[in-house]
């Protein structure tokens, strides 16, 4: 199941609205078919996998991250027919489909072909791992990141706003690759105005994948936007996607209409606070240079706390290791 989920996080950010599932099929102890669902969503993990493994297939195990889809799709057949199909002797899953479509349909069709299952190995990893796909079945909207780059002391820049850079090369690197995991990232008009940022990804082999651009202000208009060599949005500014130019939102709630499952929130201080005012951040990405600022800008506004009691207890160590000289340190919110 390991080796699935590292699978799976391939495709992390590419395949919306489908999850990042990822699969192998082992036989006498030797992986002979591996799969993780392509951008755009298919084909999907099991049938990539499938389609590897080929006849070899017959009496073997499949571990999959998500359980197998069981509903038809113009975009492609049914996985749990496939494997139904492909004689398996057993597959091991890691969590159910929350989506109604399936939702413990697929495992009925594999015990009706004979095909024995097994459900829950490693359920909260797997979770984590496609938990853009997961918030959006459970919440409706984006599984929502917020990154934050900051000294010792909280500060995000100097009193005068200078701020390139807080942490050094390897922190921003691993802040790139965290970019091309999100479909989304979004600013506050303050930040794009401050430090025009390109919020894009430039690490070698990764630049295709960079996130649409959000700009989250109630009262920017589109011609603003063409000052940062980008090319207004033509449609409906609540919803449009458009990887040439800026997607607007003018509240916080519509961040349910963007076409991304994984959304990166970069700032700045009061777009922050705004997110954890509303308790729309489910993971945290904490970057800190070794270094202390004093009478700078700090990287969080007022987030409405009145009871320091209630500030405890709401954020789970994840990670934490040394990029260079700073310290990343990444959490989780507990629900």
């Amino acid at each position: 199941m390991g080796a699935a989920l590292a699978l799976g996080e391939r495709g992390r950010g590419r395949t919306a609205p489908n999850p990042n599932v990822g699969c192998i099929i082992v036989k006498q102890g030797r992986v002979i078919g591996r799969g993780w669902t392509q951008p755009g969503g298919r084909p999907h993990a099991e049938a990539m996998a499938l389609a590897e493994a080929g006849p070899e297939s017959r009496g073997a195990t499949l571990y999959v991250t998500l359980e197998p889809c069981a509903h038809r799709s113009e975009r492609g057949p049914a996985c749990a027919d496939l494997i139904a199909e492909a004689e398996l002797a057993r597959v091991v899953a890691a969590v159910e489909d929350p989506d109604p479509r399936t939702a413990g349909r697929g495992f009925e069709r594999l015990r009706s072909a004979g095909i024995a299952v097994a459900n829950g190995v490693r359920s909260d990893d797997a979770l984590r791992s496609f938990a853009g796909f997961a918030a959006r079945q459970r919440d409706g909207r984006p599984h929502v990141t917020l990154k934050l780059a900051t000294s010792l002391d909280g500060r995000i820049a100097l009193a005068d706003g200078t701020g390139r850079w807080i942490t050094g090369e390897p922190a921003r690197a691993h802040a790139h690759l965290e970019r091309s995991r999100h479909e989304a990232i979004l600013v506050g008009r303050g930040t794009w105005e401050v430090d025009a940022p390109r919020l894009d990804v430039r690490l070698e082999g990764l630049e295709k994948r960079s996130p649409v651009r959000v700009l989250l202000s109630s009262t920017l208009v589109s011609s603003e936007v063409e000052g940062h060599g980008s090319e207004p949005v033509k449609a409906p500014l609540d919803y449009a996607r458009d990887e040439r130019g800026i997607v607007r939102l003018s509240s916080l709630d519509q961040i349910v209409t963007l076409h991304a499952d994984h959304l990166l929130v970069e700032g700045g201080a009061e777009t922050a606070a705004a997110f954890l005012r509303a308790d729309l951040v489910d993971r945290l990405l904490l970057y800190r240079a070794p270094i202390l600022i004093g009478a700078g800008k700090a990287a969080i506004g007022d987030i409405g706390l009145t009871d320091l009691g209630k500030a405890h207890g709401r954020w789970r160590l994840l990670d934490a290791r040394q990029l260079g000289s700073d310290r990343l340190e990444v959490y989780e919110r507990r629900r």
